[in-house]
């Protein structure tokens, strides 16, 4: 355990649905949920205003609109998500070079490893970084817990949620965990919290009148060791920054999910080449083949396979590609796939006898347009008409397609409706939340 509050942990605050409302000024103070749009849909994350009326992640997205019909239900802009969350992690590694990411929106800082802490200063400097978050990204905010650890500095970042701060002074962090349900510390879900309950343990403070032997006959040894440090703010593990690359990959998010398996197995391959180039182009060849898929309620696998030997080959990589997508059910469609290798080494080994791949064969993957126009359009979509002007898909189907014509920076803008394949309007990429 660290002498000092020297690990920050930063979590954007209902960040799909923020950026959303960031952008579409009609939705701003409103009910929105970013997920699955159709009846097998789940819930991504919901605004703090859907969440009034009982709406969470993973929720599916047809109890959600039992809940709250009158929400604004959207698909999804990773590009937008991504692009905001990279100006983020850039400021945190303003702060130090030792930033682990969980997610797009959540990271661990070791503030100690920057080179102008000062302990006496944290909370003038997590004032100064989330109001740099809220000013760089124009508008979406955070909240920051500063602890001696892990736990703590993810624990505090829930305390003042949203839009607040919070920090666990060093050896104060038994006594603020203490009170909490035991649902506070990580990895305790429903199975765990029920075998709780029966031993008569609500709050960490419960949890401490066992020891580690006790709880092991009714959780396990492995989860009670755990359960018995952490109900004591015993937590000592580093933050670890980002490591050396162990694989290359290419993936892409989808602006509407495509089912056709044809047009799967096309983008696949390319994607595959792509990825051979890429090791190429860095010495590198590698042996195992992993395809990614995201289906349409946000669901996500992996399949790998391990060739005999290391590969930079586009053509064997493709053809591992299109094998993995084959044992694939596609559902209700698919808004993510990605090709990677991973097992990478600088030889390669394979037929001496095989020709290189050619480059004119790496023709271009089809463009967002082209993927919008083939299967249709997705709410909250960004798009753009040659006479209106940019806005964003309200709704779409029987051939039509109503778009809001409005962006971050107008006031909420005019509704219209078009055929589904008037040539005026297209797709177009989300708009840039860099500073000018």
């Amino acid at each position: 355990m660290r002498s000092t509050a020297s690990i920050l942990h930063l979590d954007l605050d209902a960040f799909f649905a923020s950026v959303e409302q960031r952008d579409k000024p009609s939705l701003r103070g409103k009910p929105v949920v970013v997920g699955g749009v159709g009846a097998r849909g789940v819930v991504s994350t919901a605004s703090y205003e859907a969440r009034k009326f009982g709406v969470r992640s993973a929720m599916s997205s047809a109890e959600a609109r039992a809940r709250c019909p009158h929400a604004a239900f959207l698909g999804g802009r990773f590009d937008a998500y991504r692009e905001a969350s990279g100006i983020v992690m850039a400021r945190l590694r303003e702060l130090s070079p030792v930033v682990q990411p969980l997610s797009l929106d959540e990271a661990f800082v070791d503030l100690a490893a920057g080179d102008d802490f000062d302990p006496e200063r944290v909370e003038e400097l997590v004032e100064e970084l989330r109001a740099d978050v809220t000013r760089r990204t124009h508008g979406l905010t955070a909240s920051v817990g500063v602890a001696s650890s892990k736990l703590m500095a993810k624990i505090a970042s829930e305390i003042n949620k949203p839009d607040g701060a919070f920090i666990v002074q060093p050896g104060t962090e038994a006594d603020v965990l203490g009170p909490m349900q035991v649902t506070a510390i990580p990895g305790v879900g429903p199975a765990t919290t029920e075998r709780l309950r029966r031993l008569g343990v609500a709050t960490v403070e419960d949890l401490r009148r066992f020891t580690a032997d006790d709880l092991g006959a009714h959780v396990g040894p492995t989860t009670a060791t755990s359960l018995y440090r952490l109900a004591r703010a015993d937590d000592d593990r580093p933050v670890e920054a980002s490591r050396e690359t162990k694989s290359i990959s290419v993936e892409d998010t989808f602006e509407t999910n495509l089912v056709d398996r044809v047009q799967l197995t096309a983008i696949a391959e390319q994607m595959a080449r792509r990825v051979a180039q890429r090791l190429r182009a860095n010495g590198l060849s590698g042996r195992t083949v992993t395809l990614k898929v995201r289906y349409h309620d946000f669901e996500t696998h992996t399949r790998s396979t391990t060739l005999t030997g290391p590969t930079d080959h586009g053509g064997v990589l493709a053809a591992t590609a299109r094998r993995l997508l084959d044992a694939e059910d596609l559902g209700g469609g698919l808004r993510l796939l990605g090709v990677g290798v991973s097992g990478l080494a600088d030889w390669v080994q394979d037929d001496l006898f095989s020709e290189p791949e050619p480059e004119e064969d790496l023709v271009p993957l089809p463009s967002r347009d082209e993927r919008a126009r083939r299967r249709g359009w997705s709410p909250g979509q960004d798009v753009t008409h040659t006479e209106h002007g940019d806005g964003w898909v309200w709704g779409s189907g029987l051939g039509l397609v109503t778009v809001r014509f409005e962006t971050r920076e107008s006031p909420s803008g005019p509704v219209k409706t078009f055929p589904a394949d008037d040539p005026a309007l297209s797709a177009r990429a989300s708009v840039s939340s860099v500073e000018p």
